[in-house]
């Protein structure tokens, strides 16, 4: 892998919880509906590896999974809980906090100002 998408995937992998849980907040989604929604908003994440975060989710209790009879095959969806409600809430505001700052450290940098001392070592 290369150091770009190692980067790229550390960035988007504790993000990628907090868009899980908001795709379901308003209700129930199975998987592949789930990596459909996340690609349509530049977040391509193929099923593979979206179902290993989905029962992570689930085995720390934030999201509840049901087995559905459907159209084929039966499909899991997946459906926010109450302590996945708090963690997105917390989450959301730690990653607008974190965000910005990054934002502002990468968009507008400090103004490096020269003391008397640098200025007259500088001469």
């Amino acid at each position: 892998m290369s150091s770009d998408v190692e980067r790229r995937s550390l960035v988007l992998r504790s993000a990628l919880d907090l868009c899980l849980l908001t795709l379901v907040q308003d209700g129930a989604v199975y998987g592949y509906e789930l990596t459909r929604r996340l690609a349509e908003r530049g977040l391509p994440v193929a099923e593979g590896s979206a179902y290993p975060l989905l029962a992570r989710l689930e085995r720390g209790g934030l999201l509840r999974g049901e087995t559905r009879a459907g159209e084929g095959r039966p499909r899991k969806y997946y459906a926010i809980t109450a302590v996945g409600r708090h963690a997105l809430a917390v989450g959301r505001e730690e990653w607008v906090e974190t965000s910005d700052a990054v934002r502002a450290a990468l968009l507008d940098p400090p103004v490096h100002h020269n003391t008397d001392e640098e200025t007259s070592r500088a001469r």
